[in-house]
């Protein structure tokens, strides 16, 4: 019987991090199912799904713990199961660019969450805007829409949201 382990690993970044990390998996007999890694500052971050028998989750979970002093990681694991996909969902993609400032995330969040439209995966920046240098924020991301939501509400809302706070956003069918 297969179970599953969630890896979350944060510290300074340095080279080699990641092939230690995924030889411990290997080496345990666990697969790696599913992985999101970048870089924040001089900060390393981690977030990565394995899969094998009781014994292999086991045996990865005693071996990570002399990889993470190594490397100087901090590292949480959980026992999870695989995730239970909404079919009657669909998932959109989400995009936001606009001048920076405070709250964006949480007001984008909120604009969601209020719906209870699930948000799957969620990145977000900063950049200075060509020629002018001003501060940019970015944001990109998938929701879940159920399928009871009508998409052009939604759509016609979020553009009114948006307007209001001078976001320049697009909502479409994730391909």
């Amino acid at each position: 019987m297969q179970e599953f382990l969630v890896v979350s690993a944060i510290g300074e970044d340095k080279p080699g991090i990641i092939n230690a990390l995924s030889q411990v998996a290997t080496e345990s007999g666990c697969n790696i199912l599913d992985t999101r890694m970048t870089v924040l500052g001089g900060e390393f971050a981690l977030l990565m799904m394995l899969n094998g028998t009781a014994g292999n989750i086991d045996n990865v979970t005693r071996a990570l713990t002399p990889v993470a002093a190594r490397y100087c990681l901090t590292t949480i694991l959980k026992r999870t199961q695989p995730r239970k996909i909404d079919q009657a969902s669909r998932p959109y993609r989400v995009e936001v660019v606009a001048l920076d400032h405070p709250g964006i995330v949480r007001e984008i969040a909120g604009f969601f969450g209020n719906r209870q439209i699930n948000i799957e995966e969620m990145e977000t920046g900063t950049y200075a805007a060509a020629h002018t240098g001003t501060p940019m924020f970015s944001l990109e991301m998938t929701v879940n829409i159920p399928a009871t939501t009508s998409i052009a509400g939604l759509k016609e809302a979020f553009v009114t949201f948006c307007d209001e706070r001078n976001l320049d956003a697009s909502i479409e069918p994730r391909r």
